[in-house]
C-alpha cells in the first residue's frame, strides 16, 4: 500500500499528529485537511466539516480517508458545536468520500461510547454508552455515538477506532487528561477525585492502530484500542513517580465535587466565554470504572500497546521541553 494517498483530517490535534506521523512511516501520501494554517512539513488543504460538499476536490484522488477531527468541549457554549462538527459534519464528509472514489475510511470515535465496565466484565465492542447503567453521557461522547451510526450507515465502507485515553507528547491545548498531567507536576492538585477507574493507553500506539485499523481492520467493526485498566488511584502513584511530586492525601467527596460541577456549569452559562474549571460532565464520569476489554483489535490489527508509565513520562517530559512546568519538576 505504499505510496497510497491518504486524506487526514484533525492533524493539528493531539491525537490526529501521530496518526500523520504513523500515516507517513507507513508509506502513505498524507493530504491533511486544517480550517487555517498549514501542517509542518504535510501537504494540506483548507476546508471547513461544516461544507464538507466543498471537499469533495480535495479527496478526489485520495484512496483513503482518515477522519481524526472532532471539536472536544466540556463547555456549555460547545454543545451545538460539537454536533454540527462530531456527527452533522462526519456524515457529509464520509459522503463526499464517496462521491470522490474513495475506496475505505477509519474514523476516530471514543471507547466513551461503550460505556463503563458492568460489575467485574470490562466494556467491549458488543456495549453500548445508551444501555448501560444509566450512566450520564458528556456532549462530546453522546457524539460521538451518534457520529458512530452515522459511519457504519455510509455508504463508503468505514472502520471504526475507540481509543481510550491516550497519554504522551504533543498534547499542545492540551486535553482535559493533559491538562490534569500538568496541573499535577506543577503542584495544583491538591486532592484525588473520588475513586473512579479508566484505561490509559500510549498516544502513539493509538496512532499505530489507525494505521493496522486502515490496513486489517473489517469494514463497519468497531474497534477498542487500548493500553491498562487503572484505579484513579494507581494513575496518581504513577503520575508521582514521572514527577516526583506526592500524591494529594485528601479525597474529594463525590456529593462536594458534584456541588462544585453544578456551579461551575452555571458560571460557564452566565459567563459564555468562561472554560470550565470543574466540568459537570467530567464530574459525572469520575465515579465510573471506564475498564475495557480490546481483545478484538490486539487479535485482528495486531495492536499491542507499550507500558502507560512511559507514556506518562514521555508527556511530562513534552511538557517540561515546552514550557508548561515550573523548573520544581524533576525529570523522570
Amino acid at each position: 500500500m505504499a505510496s497510497a494517498r491518504v486524506f487526514l483530517t484533525g492533524a493539528t490535534g493531539f491525537v490526529g499528529r501521530h496518526v500523520l506521523d504513523a500515516l507517513r512511516a507507513a508509506g502513505y501520501e498524507v493530504l491533511c485537511l486544517v480550517r487555517e494554517g498549514r501542517v509542518d512539513g504535510a501537504e494540506t488543504v483548507v476546508g471547513d466539516l461544516r461544507r464538507p460538499g466543498e471537499l469533495v476536490r480535495a479527496l478526489r484522488g485520495c484512496r483513503y480517508l482518515v477522519h481524526c477531527a472532532a471539536v472536544y468541549s466540556f463547555a456549555p457554549r460547545d454543545r451545538a458545536l460539537i454536533r454540527a462538527v462530531n456527527v452533522v459534519g462526519t456524515a457529509g464528509l464520509l459522503e463526499a468520500a464517496r462521491i470522490a472514489g474513495v475506496e475505505r475510511a477509519v474514523v476516530t470515535s471514543s471507547a466513551a461510547t461503550v460505556g463503563p465496565a458492568r460489575a467485574a466484565r470490562p466494556a467491549t465492542e458488543a456495549d453500548c454508552a445508551e444501555h448501560g447503567a444509566g450512566v450520564p453521557m458528556s456532549a462530546y461522547h453522546r457524539s460521538k455515538l451518534e457520529q458512530e451510526r452515522a459511519a457504519l450507515a455510509a455508504r463508503v465502507p468505514a472502520v471504526l477506532v475507540l481509543p481510550t485515553t491516550p497519554v504522551g507528547p504533543g498534547d499542545w491545548k492540551p486535553t482535559p487528561t493533559g491538562r490534569l498531567i500538568v496541573d499535577f507536576a506543577c503542584g495544583r492538585v491538591f486532592a484525588s477525585p473520588p475513586p473512579g477507574g479508566l484505561n490509559l493507553v500510549p498516544v502513539e500506539d493509538v496512532a499505530r492502530a489507525h494505521v493496522l485499523a486502515l490496513e486489517r481492520g473489517q469494514a463497519r467493526t468497531r474497534y477498542i484500542v487500548g493500553g491498562e485498566n487503572l484505579a484513579l488511584d494507581e494513575v496518581w502513584r504513577l503520575l508521582a513517580e514521572v514527577t516526583g511530586r506526592p500524591v494529594p492525601r485528601w479525597r474529594i467527596p463525590y456529593p462536594v465535587a458534584l456541588l462544585a460541577g453544578c456551579i461551575d456549569e452555571v458560571r460557564c452559562r452566565l459567563q459564555p466565554r468562561a472554560h470550565p474549571r470543574v466540568p459537570l460532565e467530567g464530574v459525572r464520569m469520575s465515579i465510573q470504572r471506564m475498564y475495557v476489554d480490546d481483545a478484538r483489535a490486539r487479535a485482528e490489527l495486531g495492536h499491542r500497546p507499550g507500558p502507560v508509565r512511559d507514556a506518562l513520562a514521555r508527556a511530562v517530559a513534552w511538557y517540561r521541553e515546552h514550557g508548561y512546568l515550573s523548573p520544581r519538576t524533576r525529570r523522570a
